[in-house]
Protein backbone atom coordinates (compact mmCIF):
# COMPACT_ATOMS: atom_id res chain seq x y z
CA UNK A 1 0.00 0.00 0.00
CA UNK A 2 1.04 3.37 -0.78
CA UNK A 3 2.34 6.09 1.53
CA UNK A 4 -1.09 8.25 1.47
CA UNK A 5 -0.45 10.73 4.76
CA UNK A 6 -3.90 12.06 3.68
CA UNK A 7 -7.21 11.05 5.00
CA UNK A 8 -9.18 12.00 1.71
CA UNK A 9 -10.33 9.47 -0.43
CA UNK A 10 -10.76 11.33 -3.34
CA UNK A 11 -6.72 12.22 -3.07
CA UNK A 12 -6.10 8.78 -1.96
CA UNK A 13 -7.50 7.87 -5.33
CA UNK A 14 -5.48 10.18 -7.75
CA UNK A 15 -2.31 9.41 -5.77
CA UNK A 16 -2.91 6.05 -6.65
CA UNK A 17 -3.47 6.67 -10.27
CA UNK A 18 -0.70 8.94 -10.42
CA UNK A 19 1.72 6.25 -9.18
CA UNK A 20 0.08 3.34 -11.11
CA UNK A 21 0.26 5.46 -13.94
CA UNK A 22 -3.50 3.98 -14.35
CA UNK A 23 -6.04 6.20 -16.69
CA UNK A 24 -9.96 5.70 -15.81
CA UNK A 25 -11.36 4.89 -12.64
CA UNK A 26 -10.21 1.67 -10.63
CA UNK A 27 -11.52 -1.50 -10.45
CA UNK A 28 -13.86 -1.14 -7.30
CA UNK A 29 -14.32 2.61 -7.45
CA UNK A 30 -16.89 4.58 -8.79
CA UNK A 31 -17.06 8.45 -8.90
CA UNK A 32 -19.14 11.35 -10.00
CA UNK A 33 -18.82 15.16 -9.72
CA UNK A 34 -21.49 18.48 -9.32
CA UNK A 35 -20.79 21.61 -9.59
CA UNK A 36 -23.59 23.39 -7.49
CA UNK A 37 -22.38 27.05 -7.76
CA UNK A 38 -18.70 28.71 -8.75
CA UNK A 39 -17.73 28.09 -5.04
CA UNK A 40 -18.97 24.83 -4.40
CA UNK A 41 -18.20 21.42 -5.63
CA UNK A 42 -19.02 18.47 -4.47
CA UNK A 43 -17.17 14.92 -5.49
CA UNK A 44 -18.83 11.53 -4.50
CA UNK A 45 -16.51 8.73 -4.36
CA UNK A 46 -17.59 5.28 -3.26
CA UNK A 47 -15.57 1.72 -2.75
CA UNK A 48 -17.48 -1.21 -3.52
CA UNK A 49 -15.27 -4.38 -3.08
CA UNK A 50 -12.20 -5.67 -1.93
CA UNK A 51 -9.75 -4.35 -5.18
CA UNK A 52 -10.92 -0.68 -4.03
CA UNK A 53 -10.36 -0.92 -0.75
CA UNK A 54 -7.12 -2.33 -1.13
CA UNK A 55 -6.08 0.42 -4.12
CA UNK A 56 -6.75 3.24 -1.78
CA UNK A 57 -6.56 1.74 2.09
CA UNK A 58 -9.91 3.00 2.45
CA UNK A 59 -13.19 0.60 3.92
CA UNK A 60 -15.98 0.01 1.83
CA UNK A 61 -18.51 3.03 1.36
CA UNK A 62 -19.38 6.34 0.21
CA UNK A 63 -17.24 9.33 0.54
CA UNK A 64 -18.36 12.59 0.20
CA UNK A 65 -15.64 15.46 -0.74
CA UNK A 66 -17.27 19.18 -0.79
CA UNK A 67 -14.81 21.90 -1.88
CA UNK A 68 -15.57 25.24 -0.92
CA UNK A 69 -13.83 27.89 -2.95
CA UNK A 70 -12.63 31.69 -1.39
CA UNK A 71 -13.55 30.43 2.43
CA UNK A 72 -10.94 33.19 3.91
CA UNK A 73 -12.48 35.72 2.41
CA UNK A 74 -16.81 34.08 2.93
CA UNK A 75 -19.39 35.97 4.20
CA UNK A 76 -23.07 34.98 5.03
CA UNK A 77 -24.28 34.09 2.09
CA UNK A 78 -21.17 31.79 1.44
CA UNK A 79 -21.20 30.16 4.57
CA UNK A 80 -24.82 29.36 4.50
CA UNK A 81 -24.55 28.19 0.63
CA UNK A 82 -21.94 25.74 1.69
CA UNK A 83 -23.56 24.36 5.04
CA UNK A 84 -27.15 24.08 2.78
CA UNK A 85 -24.56 21.61 0.79
CA UNK A 86 -23.34 19.88 3.46
CA UNK A 87 -27.07 19.65 5.41
CA UNK A 88 -28.47 17.81 2.04
CA UNK A 89 -25.45 15.30 1.48
CA UNK A 90 -25.88 14.71 5.10
CA UNK A 91 -29.43 14.25 4.84
CA UNK A 92 -28.81 11.57 2.15
CA UNK A 93 -26.38 9.52 4.47
CA UNK A 94 -28.95 9.69 7.48
CA UNK A 95 -32.16 8.59 5.84
CA UNK A 96 -30.03 5.36 4.32
CA UNK A 97 -29.38 4.32 7.62
CA UNK A 98 -31.50 5.81 10.06
CA UNK A 99 -35.03 6.81 10.35
CA UNK A 100 -36.22 10.09 10.90
CA UNK A 101 -36.55 9.94 15.19
CA UNK A 102 -33.64 7.48 15.97
CA UNK A 103 -31.44 8.91 18.24
CA UNK A 104 -28.14 10.67 17.18
CA UNK A 105 -24.96 11.18 19.22
CA UNK A 106 -22.63 14.24 18.01
CA UNK A 107 -18.86 13.48 19.13
CA UNK A 108 -16.58 16.65 18.35
CA UNK A 109 -13.01 14.81 18.50
CA UNK A 110 -9.68 16.98 19.20
CA UNK A 111 -7.78 19.54 21.39
CA UNK A 112 -10.03 22.63 21.95
CA UNK A 113 -6.42 24.38 23.14
CA UNK A 114 -4.85 23.56 19.48
CA UNK A 115 -6.30 25.55 17.01
CA UNK A 116 -5.69 23.35 14.09
CA UNK A 117 -7.48 20.51 16.16
CA UNK A 118 -10.20 22.36 17.82
CA UNK A 119 -12.71 21.85 15.06
CA UNK A 120 -14.71 19.43 16.78
CA UNK A 121 -14.78 20.50 19.85
CA UNK A 122 -16.09 24.08 18.24
CA UNK A 123 -18.59 22.51 16.60
CA UNK A 124 -20.19 20.63 19.07
CA UNK A 125 -20.94 24.16 20.81
CA UNK A 126 -23.17 25.16 18.18
CA UNK A 127 -25.20 21.82 18.35
CA UNK A 128 -28.96 21.91 18.95
CA UNK A 129 -28.91 19.28 21.72
CA UNK A 130 -32.41 17.96 22.32
CA UNK A 131 -32.22 14.91 24.54
CA UNK A 132 -32.44 16.82 28.04
CA UNK A 133 -35.88 18.83 27.25
CA UNK A 134 -37.42 15.91 25.66
CA UNK A 135 -36.57 13.78 28.66
CA UNK A 136 -37.77 16.48 31.39
CA UNK A 137 -39.80 18.91 29.92
CA UNK A 138 -41.70 17.26 26.53
CA UNK A 139 -44.28 19.79 26.94
CA UNK A 140 -41.85 22.13 25.12
CA UNK A 141 -40.84 20.03 22.63
CA UNK A 142 -42.55 20.13 19.55
CA UNK A 143 -43.59 16.26 18.64
CA UNK A 144 -41.37 14.11 16.43
CA UNK A 145 -38.26 16.02 17.14
CA UNK A 146 -35.46 13.93 17.21
CA UNK A 147 -33.43 13.29 19.85
CA UNK A 148 -29.78 14.75 19.71
CA UNK A 149 -26.77 14.83 22.19
CA UNK A 150 -23.34 15.77 22.01
CA UNK A 151 -20.11 15.63 23.44
CA UNK A 152 -16.54 16.78 23.38
CA UNK A 153 -14.75 13.38 24.78
CA UNK A 154 -10.95 15.53 24.76
CA UNK A 155 -7.77 13.59 23.77
CA UNK A 156 -5.81 10.37 25.07
CA UNK A 157 -3.36 12.83 25.81
CA UNK A 158 -5.25 14.75 28.60
CA UNK A 159 -7.93 11.89 29.63
CA UNK A 160 -5.76 8.78 29.55
CA UNK A 161 -8.82 7.43 28.00
CA UNK A 162 -8.82 6.02 24.22
CA UNK A 163 -11.54 7.89 22.86
CA UNK A 164 -13.51 4.75 21.74
CA UNK A 165 -13.85 3.81 25.30
CA UNK A 166 -15.21 7.34 26.20
CA UNK A 167 -17.83 6.43 23.50
CA UNK A 168 -18.60 2.78 24.08
CA UNK A 169 -19.53 3.99 27.73
CA UNK A 170 -21.98 6.18 26.35
CA UNK A 171 -23.14 3.96 23.44
CA UNK A 172 -24.21 1.59 26.23
CA UNK A 173 -25.94 3.94 28.49
CA UNK A 174 -28.13 5.87 26.66
CA UNK A 175 -28.10 3.79 23.43
CA UNK A 176 -28.50 6.13 20.46
CA UNK A 177 -29.12 4.74 16.51
CA UNK A 178 -25.96 6.56 14.97
CA UNK A 179 -23.22 8.47 16.12
CA UNK A 180 -21.94 11.59 13.92
CA UNK A 181 -18.02 12.27 14.54
CA UNK A 182 -16.37 15.85 13.55
CA UNK A 183 -12.59 15.61 13.43
CA UNK A 184 -9.55 17.48 11.56
CA UNK A 185 -8.02 15.77 9.08
CA UNK A 186 -5.18 15.80 7.48
CA UNK A 187 -4.82 16.57 3.26
CA UNK A 188 -1.94 16.01 0.44
CA UNK A 189 -2.66 19.62 -0.70
CA UNK A 190 -2.26 23.42 0.37
CA UNK A 191 -5.63 24.22 -1.54
CA UNK A 192 -7.59 22.05 0.42
CA UNK A 193 -6.90 23.50 4.33
CA UNK A 194 -10.13 24.46 5.85
CA UNK A 195 -11.97 24.10 2.28
CA UNK A 196 -12.99 21.08 1.96
CA UNK A 197 -15.04 18.97 3.72
CA UNK A 198 -15.07 14.99 3.55
CA UNK A 199 -18.43 13.02 4.74
CA UNK A 200 -18.25 9.24 4.65
CA UNK A 201 -20.48 6.20 6.42
CA UNK A 202 -17.44 4.18 7.14
CA UNK A 203 -16.54 5.83 10.35
CA UNK A 204 -12.88 7.35 10.77
CA UNK A 205 -9.10 6.59 12.93
CA UNK A 206 -8.28 9.39 14.55
CA UNK A 207 -4.87 10.82 13.52
CA UNK A 208 -3.88 7.95 10.86
CA UNK A 209 -3.38 10.98 8.48
CA UNK A 210 -0.81 12.76 10.56
CA UNK A 211 1.12 9.05 11.85
CA UNK A 212 -0.81 8.98 15.18
CA UNK A 213 -3.15 6.27 14.80
CA UNK A 214 -5.79 5.80 17.51
CA UNK A 215 -8.18 2.93 18.04
CA UNK A 216 -10.98 3.16 14.77
CA UNK A 217 -14.37 4.83 15.75
CA UNK A 218 -17.05 2.58 13.40
CA UNK A 219 -19.57 -0.08 13.39
CA UNK A 220 -17.19 -2.27 14.36
CA UNK A 221 -16.48 -0.60 17.48
CA UNK A 222 -19.39 0.76 18.66
CA UNK A 223 -21.87 -1.52 17.27
CA UNK A 224 -24.18 1.11 15.63
CA UNK A 225 -23.33 3.18 12.40
CA UNK A 226 -21.07 6.55 12.03
CA UNK A 227 -20.70 8.90 10.25
CA UNK A 228 -17.77 10.97 9.93
CA UNK A 229 -17.46 14.47 8.87
CA UNK A 230 -14.13 15.66 8.42
CA UNK A 231 -11.72 18.93 7.26
CA UNK A 232 -8.16 18.74 6.38
CA UNK A 233 -6.67 21.41 8.81
CA UNK A 234 -2.92 20.48 8.43
CA UNK A 235 -0.30 19.29 5.76
CA UNK A 236 3.21 17.90 6.41
CA UNK A 237 5.96 19.85 5.16
CA UNK A 238 6.69 17.26 2.23
CA UNK A 239 3.69 17.93 1.01
CA UNK A 240 4.07 21.65 1.39
CA UNK A 241 7.39 21.78 -0.51
CA UNK A 242 5.76 19.40 -3.20
CA UNK A 243 3.29 21.53 -4.07
CA UNK A 244 5.49 24.47 -4.20
CA UNK A 245 7.60 22.90 -6.19
CA UNK A 246 4.94 21.81 -8.99
CA UNK A 247 4.00 25.95 -9.12
CA UNK A 248 7.72 26.59 -9.08
CA UNK A 249 8.23 23.78 -12.63
CA UNK A 250 4.95 26.02 -13.91
CA UNK A 251 6.86 29.35 -13.60
CA UNK A 252 9.50 28.00 -15.12
CA UNK A 253 7.66 26.05 -17.88
CA UNK A 254 6.29 29.18 -18.51
CA UNK A 255 9.29 30.75 -19.43
CA UNK A 256 10.89 27.64 -21.43
CA UNK A 257 7.74 25.10 -22.59
CA UNK A 258 9.84 22.29 -23.51
CA UNK A 259 11.72 21.06 -21.35
CA UNK A 260 12.04 17.39 -20.64
CA UNK A 261 13.23 17.22 -17.87
CA UNK A 262 11.02 19.80 -16.13
CA UNK A 263 7.94 18.24 -17.97
CA UNK A 264 9.14 14.40 -16.50
CA UNK A 265 9.64 15.91 -12.88
CA UNK A 266 6.15 17.83 -13.12
CA UNK A 267 4.62 14.62 -13.82
CA UNK A 268 5.88 12.49 -11.14
CA UNK A 269 4.80 12.82 -6.91
CA UNK A 270 7.84 14.34 -5.34
CA UNK A 271 6.59 13.57 -2.01
CA UNK A 272 8.17 10.29 -1.31
CA UNK A 273 11.66 11.65 -2.58
CA UNK A 274 11.27 15.14 -0.45
CA UNK A 275 10.08 13.69 2.87
CA UNK A 276 13.33 11.15 2.98
CA UNK A 277 14.98 14.13 2.77
CA UNK A 278 13.20 16.12 5.67
CA UNK A 279 12.47 13.35 8.22
CA UNK A 280 16.49 12.60 9.29
CA UNK A 281 16.66 16.12 10.28
CA UNK A 282 13.26 16.07 12.14
CA UNK A 283 12.67 18.97 9.19
CA UNK A 284 8.94 17.27 8.08
CA UNK A 285 6.93 19.03 10.30
CA UNK A 286 2.89 19.28 10.56
CA UNK A 287 1.70 22.70 9.25
CA UNK A 288 -1.13 25.38 9.09
CA UNK A 289 -2.31 28.30 7.82
CA UNK A 290 -1.76 31.69 9.63
CA UNK A 291 -5.05 32.28 8.88
CA UNK A 292 -6.14 29.02 10.68
CA UNK A 293 -8.06 30.65 13.85
CA UNK A 294 -10.52 32.53 11.10
CA UNK A 295 -10.55 29.48 8.89
CA UNK A 296 -11.81 27.07 11.97
CA UNK A 297 -14.19 29.66 13.00
CA UNK A 298 -15.89 29.68 9.20
CA UNK A 299 -15.62 25.96 9.00
CA UNK A 300 -17.29 25.24 12.48
CA UNK A 301 -20.48 27.84 11.70
CA UNK A 302 -20.69 25.83 8.14
CA UNK A 303 -20.09 22.11 9.90
CA UNK A 304 -22.32 23.07 12.83
CA UNK A 305 -25.63 24.58 10.88
CA UNK A 306 -25.48 22.28 8.38
CA UNK A 307 -25.80 19.40 11.09
CA UNK A 308 -28.37 21.18 13.01
CA UNK A 309 -29.94 21.64 9.85
CA UNK A 310 -30.31 18.14 8.42
CA UNK A 311 -31.64 17.02 11.75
Amino acid sequence: MYNFRTDLATERRDIYQKASKQEGEIDGIESTKEEINENVKVERVKITNENGEKAIGKPIGSYITIDIKNLKIAGEEEIEQAATTLSSELKKILDAHIDKQGEILVVGLGNIYVTPDSLGPKVINEIDVTRHIINYLPQYVEEGTRMVSAIAPGVLGTTGIETVEILKGIVDNIHPKLVIVIDALASRSIERISSTVQLSDTGIVPGAGVGNTRSEISVKTLGIPVIAIGIPTVVETAVLVNDSLDLFIEKLQEEAKSNDYLNKLKEEDNYEEIKEALVPKDYNLIVTPKEIDELIENMKDIVASGINMSL
